[in-house]
């Protein structure tokens, strides 16, 4: 059975959130950043930190996409989360890397930590909060991490 690019995307984000549950961070998934670019997740842990994740479905969609590196303006470390039969040789050396599939995931390579500055973390933290907070009362028009 061939799964289609959105099929395995889902996947892929399912794996990769409940990996990050079990190390108790909270997760947003689709987000749309400040700078206009779409996220696919956001974890924050209990110290605030705060780890991007990038879900790439396939080698094409890697390929074509030359918007990941605005996500580190929004996190400590950022991580390619992909299936796993994606060649994991094609991830750069210095991002994170997660393999995952809807029913289990695992850190193949800590993204190198880069700190937020504090000013930056509290903006993102409270965004995060009304962002989240937002969701939950269904209110579509608090979609996006404004910072």
């Amino acid at each position: 059975m061939t799964r289609s690019r959105p099929e395995i995307t889902a996947e892929v984000t399912e794996g990769v959130c409940r990996l990050l549950h079990h190390h108790n961070m909270a997760c947003i998934t689709e987000l749309r950043l400040g700078n206009g670019r779409r996220l696919d997740v956001l974890a924050m842990g209990t110290k605030g930190e705060l780890w991007a994740v990038e879900v790439k479905s396939s080698v094409e969609d890697f390929r074509v996409d030359a918007k990941w590196q605005s996500y580190r303006d929004y996190c400590d470390r950022l991580f390619f989360a992909v299936p796993m039969e994606f060649p994991r040789d094609l991830i750069p050396d210095d991002q994170g890397l997660i393999v995952a599939d809807r029913f289990e995931a695992a850190i193949i390579r800590l993204a190198e930590e880069s700190k937020l500055n504090a000013a930056r973390r509290k903006k993102l933290l409270i965004d995060f909060g009304r962002l989240a907070a937002g969701r939950l009362r269904g209110d579509d028009k608090m979609d996006m991490l404004i910072s």
